[in-house]
């Protein structure tokens, strides 16, 4: 009973953490907009809380280690609610950045949250309680959409006012419930396998490229930068792109359609994640589902780049749905798979790190494009990059992956 109870917070934290990019992911850039943000200034509202998390992430794990890990994790929600009033409360656009930049620099729930379940569960139960997170990222990311959806008629900073509370509700289940380290010098956490790992630094560029030449690991890691740069041009311009594009009922989209979709999004992910690709993984393999992933993905943004009815809008949104949900978790997979046990965390790590670098680069792409109006080549650029993972496949995980 100790044990659930100390891990109600966890997943609450983690929770929070997922409606929060949820909650604004459709409605973040449109807000931005109506502070006088062109659309390339709004697209960068999620490059920047990527890069400062990348910055602060490594920081805050090692500073876990030292303090302990329940007082950063006060820390880094105290920093997501301060994030979420300065924007909800916004009255000059330089307040959205700001709440952006304090959300990103105190992001390190996600790895410190693991770390403390490592801290605090044998390892024979530690995979049972890690599948906690995968719930709460299940939950976030279908929950997130619809409470935009529903709180939208009541103003744009309604959903971020109801993130706020929530992550109130959080700070204090932590402060009340999670009980507090047992050492004032917390050892480094064994994070080896599992999805925060030891994460390399914004700035380690010296230990880069060694991973890059190895020659099934550096295409894993060239597909997933690849991957991941389509991914965020999604995340970072969809809203965008959408208010441009699409009308319902002879209006342009406005976040309460855009949440819809993400909302649509999100249950699909959960049959992806549930089961689907389980299934697929065992029938075909990882480099086989990640080929059609990756194909899948380019398709649906050739869609988007030229579709307008809502019909054939959903089924690109199923497209990019089931590319996404298929090929982060296959490729992260095929990482391990190629890689000595010990060094699982530091890759794993490293892919986040990527990551943040790609919503950068991504962010700066589809902001330009959709300010210039080339909407259509915003969903075939995204897809450019698709067919570039593609090829990367014939370096990375399409060779030399161990039989299951």
């Amino acid at each position: 009973m100790q044990q659930r109870a100390s891990l109600l917070p966890i997943f609450l934290i983690v929770l929070v953490d997922v409606l929060g990019l949820s909650i604004v992911l459709p409605l973040l850039a449109v807000y931005a907009e109506t502070f006088g943000a062109s659309a390339q200034v709004a697209a960068l509202l999620i490059p920047v809380y990527s890069a400062c998390q990348a910055v602060a992430g490594p920081v805050l794990g090692t500073l876990s280690d030292r303090v302990g890990r329940r007082k950063v994790l006060l820390v880094s929600q105290v920093g997501t609610l301060i994030g979420f009033l300065c924007i909800a409360g916004a009255h000059a656009l330089w307040m959205i950045f700001l709440g952006r930049v304090l959300d990103g620099l105190t992001a390190g729930n996600l790895g410190v949250a693991q770390a403390y379940i490592a801290d605090h569960t044998e390892a024979k139960n530690r995979a049972r309680s890690l599948a906690l997170i995968g719930v709460a990222f299940g939950v976030g990311f279908t929950l997130g959409p619809a409470i935009t959806v529903a709180l939208s008629p009541y103003g744009m900073s309604a959903p971020l006012y109801l993130a706020a509370g929530l992550s109130l509700v959080s700070i204090v289940c932590t402060a009340t419930l999670l009980p507090a380290d047992d050492r004032t010098q917390a050892r480094p956490a064994d994070l080896s396998g599992m999805p925060a790992g030891q994460r390399l630094g914004l700035f380690s560029w010296h230990r880069y490229p060694a991973f890059f030449r190895r020659p099934v690991l550096g295409g894993v890691l060239a597909e997933f930068f690849l991957f991941q740069i389509a991914f965020y041009m999604f995340v970072s311009g969809f809203a965008l792109f959408a208010e441009r594009r699409y009308t319902w009922h002879a209006h342009p989209f406005t976040p309460r359609e855009i949440g819809w979709l993400y909302v649509y999004s999100g249950v699909l992910g959960i049959v992806i994640q549930g089961g689907l690709i389980g299934r697929l993984v065992k029938s075909l393999r990882e480099p086989r589902v990640i080929r059609a992933g990756v194909i899948c993905l380019a398709v649906g943004y050739a869609l988007l780049s030229f579709v307008e009815p809502v019909g054939p809008l959903l089924l690109a949104v199923a497209l990019t749905t089931f590319g996404s949900g298929v090929l982060r978790p296959c490729l992260t997979s095929v990482a391990t798979q190629v890689i000595d046990r010990d060094e699982q965390g530091v890759v794993l790590g490293l892919t986040q790190t990527i990551s943040s670098l790609a919503s950068v680069v991504a962010g700066a792409v589809s902001g330009w494009l959709i300010e210039r109006h080339l909407l259509s080549q915003w969903g075939w650029v995204a897809a450019g990059f698709c067919a570039l993972g593609l090829l990367a496949t014939h370096w990375g995980s399409s060779k030399h992956v161990p039989a299951t």
